[in-house]
């Protein structure tokens, strides 16, 4: 018999940045989802979480989270390097797992991951929340009701800054081996939400370049030297035939921000603002059709807004909790997940031919 009433999550990461300030906010308010338990790496902060969320059950490890029947499904809200253990404990303990974006440090670890949560057949969510977006979710709908026609011409450009300074804590990143960087986070986001919208590259041509190759930490007074990349350049095609220029760049001062522009035989939508996580209510989606005079905003239909009015008002909280939302109906009844850890390997794969068509300077296909 199937489960029901909400959602018991295993909230590993619990002290974390984008766990307590994006995750734990919607499962609480969610009627779909609650925090039942928190991991942490040690129990002392693992017992403090737990005072912090109001739940009884706190574990030091994750083999102990996994150990707890009452616990249907783990999120996984860490630094990258530590998604393929702990989602692999988690599903090798029966749990379903929400893991963050990027499913692994590498396509490998991701591709094992998508293959055993196959093998023990447990639902998996990857962290691509654009996916479930409200804004973007309209300008999907747009676009595949012919709102613009056939699609000749996708820019998307966003430029964001401060890529010069950062604390101690978050210079770790500038190894490009830890998988987590402005390829495989701002842009991977950012070409993700893309494809959602006007469908997926089959080739691309790319610069992926590391244009800043040392960070200043603000707290130690040091220089550290940057491997990971901070300028991402493609130009491709879509599997409908539409060119596609994008440009994600991180730079010292002061960017411009995001928009995307989508031109058709019939028409023109945009996305403008709200590129960054958490700004669901930053996105306009704009339109024209071929005879009117200038673009106008298209408001998002409430019935793409799954999530209660409290949790539209939390910024990183809001498209997460529409995740959420998704990823427990999917478990209670059986329902498709749009992006699960085979969509993440996918995604993976095509940051791999990004990476390729840079380094060889030779256009790369981009595998289905």
């Amino acid at each position: 018999m199937a489960a029901t009433g909400r959602l018991r999550v295993g909230f590993i990461g619990a002290n974390g940045r984008w766990g307590p300030s994006a995750h734990a906010p919607a499962l609480q308010r969610l009627p779909e989802t609650e925090i039942y338990a928190v991991c942490t790496a040690h129990a002392d902060t693992a017992q403090a979480a737990a005072d912090k969320y109001g739940v009884k059950h706190a574990y030091g490890d994750v083999k102990a989270l996994g150990a707890d029947p009452q616990v249907e499904a783990a999120l996984v809200a860490v630094r990258v390097p530590a998604h393929y253990a702990l989602s692999k404990a988690a599903m090798e303990a029966g749990k379903h797992v929400y893991c963050e974006w990027p499913l692994g440090a590498n396509t490998k670890e991701a591709e094992e991951l998508a293959a055993l949560a196959r093998k023990l057949k447990v639902r998996t969510m990857v962290g691509l929340q654009r996916r479930a977006s409200p804004a973007y979710l309209h300008l999907r709908e747009l676009v595949r009701s012919g709102y613009a026609g056939q699609v000749l011409a996708v820019n998307m450009i966003m430029m964001g800054g401060g890529v010069l300074t950062r604390t101690a804590d978050r210079t770790w990143q500038r190894d490009v081996t830890l998988g987590a960087n402005t390829l495989t986070i701002t842009f991977g986001h950012a070409i993700d939400a893309l494809c959602m919208v006007v469908g997926e590259l089959t080739e691309v041509s790319a610069i992926v370049a590391t244009q800043a190759p040392q960070w200043f930490e603000t707290d130690t007074k040091q220089y550290v030297d940057v491997t990971s990349p901070d300028n991402i350049m493609i130009q491709g095609r879509t599997g409908g035939g539409a060119v596609v220029n994008a440009y994600v760049g991180v730079h010292p001062y002061h960017g411009s921000g995001y928009r995307l522009e989508i031109y058709g035989k019939e028409g023109t939508l945009m996305m403008i603002g709200g590129g960054e996580a958490g700004q669901e209510a930053n996105r306009k989606v704009m339109g024209g059709k071929k005879d009117d005079k200038a673009l106008q905003e298209l408001p998002v239909p409430e019935r793409l807004k799954w999530v209660p009015e409290e949790v539209r008002k939390l910024g990183p909280g809001y498209d997460v909790g529409q995740m959420w939302v998704k990823f427990a109906e999917a478990i209670r009844t059986g329902a498709p997940v749009e992006s699960d850890f085979d969509h993440a390997v996918r995604r993976h794969r095509m940051l791999d031919a990004i990476r390729r068509a840079s380094e060889t300077g030779q256009r790369q296909k981009v595998a289905p």
